[in-house]
């Protein structure tokens, strides 16, 4: 058939349309942890000020949980610990009005941290079902109508604390970190079916709550898992193990996150840092200065006073209530080789990198839990205590370092950003907002907005809009 020259322009027209429309809806997603890629950086121009009574959209009840919004469209999902049931559950980006909510069937909840909860992984979603782990029971699928497509059942994690990291989407499959303190593994299943495509066993890790990252670099893309002394690279395809990088801590809570052509890690913990770091004696000298009834194990009760005793849940892998010359040499090993750092690799090698691809470390005001940023060409990472840092990109130089915000306590929130600035919340309930322009030389803030709430989920900023999940609500926050 011959087309005309108006045809052809039409059809012209409406393709540039329709990918108009498409690059739209791809940056108005927030389809993960920390949104596109995982790299928590956001879209439009969001509110510097706001709060329940500034720049509100709309604010709803919510059950309580950590997980952060992930949004779709029109939709953004949640999970939660209601009534004693984990449920996940859907509602209107526009008004908050629930869309659906499941239950999953889950018999017993997970033991957890006094500050954690059973509902603490965020979900993803890649426009055709919405994939939710729950520690208690393992991974759902759910289609955007909320009608349950597949389950994989799994054991309930080996570590008291409870589940904290989230499942990741790449190249069709969902990708789970299971780290406890016995039986450790990488996971992935086919999105469509949930059948397992591969798994990688991980038993020289101990517990760690970092979630995975897709690093894409280099027309390639490949699994980061910050884990137990070190981080690791693995295929995305067959799951097998690429490179290794020693130079994390005992227990990794931050997630690593993409710069300019390179991945950074960071990582703290107790006992740490050279300067208050933990030691345990030689096994043979510890048991025999406190085995009272010479069983050649130690319980908890012939542990004397301190950190090391204070640890004894995660000596105890098996959890029989002793630790054997094997536990207790493993976790002296740890305390031995564990780095508080935040470091930054460059791609291209295989193998152990520690010494050949580590382009610049810092080992000071390091956070906890919250998981750094790079954003326009710098770093910014808050120490609990409310202490901001931000570095070069590139080269690690100090831009400025441990710097007050004016809103104390713990931080494990993660920060995110959009149109030059940076959010981050405080467990107490106050979202910094930080001047991130790439002329600035000092810390800046420009806002702090109380929310009259706790914090633990990390905030969504979408379409310039800001979507906050805190103790009991979700807001949203807009210019009006």
């Amino acid at each position: 058939m011959i087309r005309s020259p108006l045809r052809l322009a039409i059809v012209a027209l409406a393709s540039v349309f329709v990918a108009s429309v498409s690059a739209l809806s791809a940056e108005a997603d927030w389809p993960q942890f920390r949104g596109p890629g995982g790299l928590g950086i956001g879209a439009g121009k969001p509110p510097v000020e706001f709060g329940p009574e500034k720049n509100l959209l709309w604010k709803i009840d919510v059950p309580r949980g950590h997980s952060s919004p992930c949004i779709l469209g029109q939709q953004v999902f949640l999970t939660g610990l209601d009534d004693g049931k984990l449920v996940t559950f859907c509602v209107d980006r526009k008004d908050g009005h629930e869309l659906w909510r499941a239950a999953a069937p889950v018999e017993k909840i997970e033991p957890m941290h006094r500050l954690a909860s059973a509902a603490s992984p965020t979900p993803c979603t890649d426009g055709k079902r919405v994939y939710v782990y729950f520690g208690s029971l393992g991974l759902l699928a759910y289609d955007l109508d909320g009608h349950e497509q597949w389950r994989v059942p799994l054991p309930t994690p080996v570590v008291e604390f409870g589940t904290g990291a989230s499942p990741l989407l790449a190249d069709g499959k969902v990708v789970l970190v299971c780290d406890q303190d016995v039986g450790s593994y990488l996971l992935a299943v086919d999105a469509a079916t949930g059948k397992q495509a591969w798994r990688t066993e991980r038993p020289e890790f101990l517990r760690s709550f970092s979630s995975p990252f897709l690093w894409k670099h280099d027309g390639m893309e490949e699994i980061v898992v910050a884990g137990s002394l070190w981080v690791r690279g693995y295929d995305v395809k067959d799951g097998h193990e690429l490179w290794s990088c020693q130079g994390t801590a005992r227990v990794a809570n931050a997630t690593p996150v993409a710069g300019d052509g390179m991945l950074l890690v960071s990582s703290w913990n107790v006992g740490g840092d050279d300067s208050d770091r933990v030691t345990m004696a030689p096994f043979e000298e510890f048991l025999a200065a406190h085995d009272e009834n010479h069983d050649g194990v130690l319980t908890k009760d012939e542990f004397p006073p301190g950190p090391v005793r204070d640890r004894f849940s995660q000596m105890d892998v098996n959890k029989d209530g002793k630790v054997t010359r094997e536990e207790y040499l493993h976790m002296h090993d740890m305390f031995a080789q564990a780095v508080n750092q935040m470091f930054a690799i460059q791609p291209g090698s295989h193998g152990d990198i520690t010494k050949t691809n580590v382009l610049w470390s810092v080992a000071k005001y390091l956070p906890y839990v919250s998981s750094p940023l790079c954003y326009n060409g710098r770093v910014y990472a808050v120490k609990s205590g409310g202490l901001a840092s931000c570095y070069d990109e590139h080269t690690g130089r100090i831009v400025y370092q441990a710097e007050r915000l004016g809103a104390p306590g713990d931080y494990y929130s993660s920060a995110v950003a959009a149109d030059g600035r940076v959010y981050v919340a405080s467990q107490k309930g106050t979202v910094v907002v930080i001047d991130a322009g790439k002329d600035v030389t000092q810390l800046k803030v420009l806002a702090r907005n109380a929310m009259g709430e706790q914090v633990f989920a990390t905030p969504a900023l979408v379409d310039g809009k800001i979507f906050l999940r805190t103790e009991k609500h979700l807001f949203a926050f807009g210019e009006k």
